[in-house]
């Protein structure tokens, strides 16, 4: 395909990866940010070996494991100390591992890239419309002003785009009735298993967790990301009851947490995190491209948001690369990214109502049934393909190969 001139709406991981990936493929690129300054928003998140080969297929895997720290199992136990979760990595050959990250320190890698690189990147502008003329499309910019013109639009602007909303391949949406306070804290050592995401439940309605993140910088602490699981409508209750009653309730279900506890002197420190699921059928319309939390979105329990949006890029990019049309491409990128997304979207969706519901009956079955069947071949090799995105093959769509996780191997935390 010839070079191409390419809009990005879009400023996150998504839109940043998107302009790294085609300006290295010959295409130009616009990165158009609504807020001034270009920022990351949330507290962690797990990268799994699907989006840390996208990283390292740009060269940076070195600086996102710096900043991260590798997880080897997700853990969990229910109040009374029962394990109903034990998913390993190592299940499946290959030394697969995830990583926990602040987001910070994942936006921080490709916004550094991006800037070395010297990409454009327009700030302040809060992209409202595309409109296609002829084999141009134009942007339309809250105020009236007009970007372009361009030959394709990517929009990268997350799981509440304004342009996906207007488009008429929208999704129905479904807003999630439980999200979850987030902070991210220092961690001191010992406090829990560095290789591990550790989370207790009580039944469906209560859920804590702990992430241990790393470095986002070298000067910095060991960190964590603590978690907990509340119904969103229930938020400005919990607030008006104040800290420390929050705290006592985390307390009471695992008081091993005090010295993360310790150190929330404020509401500010906290993050309310409001979840949403939706699925475009075709994640494109015209020469308007959605990819990332744009085109499908979804609770976090098995972890793939981020490593989903890597992956949507990389396929896009490699479907532009691979075909002499755009709307080919387009066809093609739909294509290579449909199993793989609607697999993990149903799976996600099914699995969220084990751990965050008012279903007591849901619980049972996760804390008796479900766990012990997890324990039985091939159930622990299915998990940790779940977990770590790799259930259905979601690289030769993208072009990728995977990485030789055992040659590169990132050290066990010690």
């Amino acid at each position: 395909m010839k070079p191409l001139k390419i809009a990005i709406v879009g400023a996150g991981p998504a839109g940043l990866a998107a302009s790294l990936l085609l300006t290295r493929a010959g295409h130009a690129t616009d990165i158009i940010e609504r807020f001034d300054k270009p920022a990351p928003v949330g507290s962690a998140l797990m990268l799994q070996p699907t989006g840390l080969t996208v990283l390292e297929s740009l060269g940076l895997g070195p600086a996102i494991h710096a900043a991260g720290n590798r997880i080897d199992r997700l853990f969990g136990t229910e109040t009374h100390g029962r394990i109903v979760l034990d998913v390993r990595y190592n299940a499946l050959p290959g030394g697969r591992y995830g990583l926990g990250v602040h987001r910070a320190a994942l936006f921080d890698t490709l916004h550094d890239e991006v800037s070395a690189r010297r990409h454009p990147v327009y700030t302040g502008l809060r992209v409202v419309g595309v409109v296609e003329e002829g084999s141009s499309s134009y942007l339309s910019v809250e105020g009236g002003e007009r970007l372009g013109p361009y030959d394709l639009v990517i929009d990268a602007s997350g799981a509440r785009s304004e342009l996906a909303a207007v488009s008429p391949v929208a999704p129905r949406v479904r807003n999630l009735v439980y999200g979850a306070f987030w902070a991210t804290l220092d961690c001191p050592d010992g406090l829990v298993d560095q290789a591990a995401l550790t989370q207790r439940y009580d039944k469906a309605s209560v859920m804590i967790g702990v992430l241990p993140i790393g470095r986002r910088r070298r000067d910095m602490p060991r960190q964590a990301a603590l978690f907990w699981s509340l119904k969103v409508a229930d938020a400005d209750e919990v607030r008006k009851r104040g800290l420390d009653a929050w705290k006592q309730t985390i307390r009471g279900y695992w008081p091993e947490c005090e010295p993360l506890l310790e150190q929330i002197t404020d509401w500010d420190q906290l993050t309310l995190a409001r979840y949403a699921h939706r699925t475009m059928k075709t994640p494109y319309s015209g020469r308007t491209v959605f990819v990332g939390d744009a085109a499908h979105s979804t609770s976090p329990q098995l972890g793939q948001g981020a490593n989903m949006a890597l992956l949507d890029v990389a396929a896009l990019a490699h479907a532009l690369a691979g075909h002499e049309t755009i709307e080919a491409a387009l066809s093609a990128y739909a294509k290579a990214r449909r199993m793989h997304v609607r697999l993990f979207q149903l799976l996600s969706l099914s699995f969220t109502p084990f751990y965050q519901s008012d279903s007591s009956g849901l619980a049972w079955i996760r804390d008796r049934l479900v766990a012990t069947l997890a324990k039985i071949p091939p159930a622990p090799q299915i998990l940790a393909g779940i977990v770590s995105g790799t259930l259905v093959d979601p690289f030769n769509g993208a072009g990728l190969r995977e990485c030789d996780w055992l040659r590169q191997a990132m050290p066990q935390p010690s």
